[in-house]
Parts: C-alpha cells; sequence; structure tokens
C-alpha cells in the first residue's frame, strides 16, 4: 500500500513566516525582561537604603556614639552595593547624653541609581529613615 501525503499548496505563501512574528515578538519580550530586571534592582536599592538607614540609627543610639560614626556606617552599607549620589542626614546633629531618640534619613536619586533610559529623566527621590531611642547607662 502506497500512502502518499497531502502537498501543501501555500507553503510558498509561508515564507519568512517566522521571521515576522520573531520580528514582532522580540522588542516586547526584551521590554518585559529588562523592564523585570530595573524592578528588582529598585526593590535592592529600597532595600539597602532602609537597611542602611537602620544600621546608622542602631550605632547612633549606643552610649558615645556620634552622628559622624552612624553616617560612616550608612554611607559603607550604601556603598556596598554601587549606590550612588545618596545623602544620608543624622537627627540631631549632635548627640548628647540628653538625646532621647535619634533618626537617621538616607535618600537616594532615582534618576542616578535605575538602568533604563526612563528613570534617568526622572526627579524623583527615594527616602527611607529609620527612628531609634538612645540606650541610657543607668549610673550608680
Amino acid at each position: 500500500m502506497n500512502v502518499r501525503r497531502p502537498i501543501l499548496k501555500h507553503s510558498a505563501n509561508r515564507a519568512g513566516g517566522v521571521a515576522v512574528e520573531t520580528a514582532v515578538v522580540l522588542p516586547v519580550l526584551f521590554m518585559i525582561m529588562f523592564g523585570a530586571v530595573d524592578c528588582a534592582r529598585l526593590n535592592m536599592v529600597r532595600n539597602t537604603a532602609q537597611n542602611a538607614a537602620y544600621e546608622g540609627a542602631r550605632n547612633a543610639i549606643t552610649p558615645g556614639a556620634t552622628a559622624n560614626h552612624a553616617k560612616a556606617v550608612a554611607q559603607k552599607v550604601l556603598n556596598g552595593v554601587g549606590i550612588k549620589n545618596y545623602t544620608v542626614s543624622v537627627s540631631p546633629a549632635t548627640i548628647t547624653t540628653a538625646t532621647d531618640v535619634v533618626t537617621v534619613t538616607v535618600t537616594v536619586p532615582l534618576k542616578d541609581n535605575s538602568w533604563t533610559a526612563a528613570a534617568s529623566k526622572t526627579t524623583r527621590n527615594m527616602v527611607r529613615s529609620c527612628t531609634m531611642s538612645v540606650e541610657k547607662t543607668k549610673r550608680s
């Protein structure tokens, strides 16, 4: 028994169809992929800014700590992941024995820390802060 396959008459009209479909789908796929990578980067920046504020405040509340030391600790955390053009502020600027709470605020400009071209046009900043009570030592 001789079985024949049907001959596709329109196969010549389909030549290049895969190339056209790839040309349409590939840019969309890349946009989604790069968007996901940039969202992950911005999430990392947000978590690092919050962690830097926490670490700075945690070091500032210990007895004998200074605002400069708290800034240095926060800057070390931010530099560890390559965050650029940030500012760290400590309130109050001078920590004394009468100080009750310390607040460390970290400001990160999004235009300098995002990998996409759209973010380079923004003027928005990511601001994270942490406030902690100062540890008091009992005097005898």
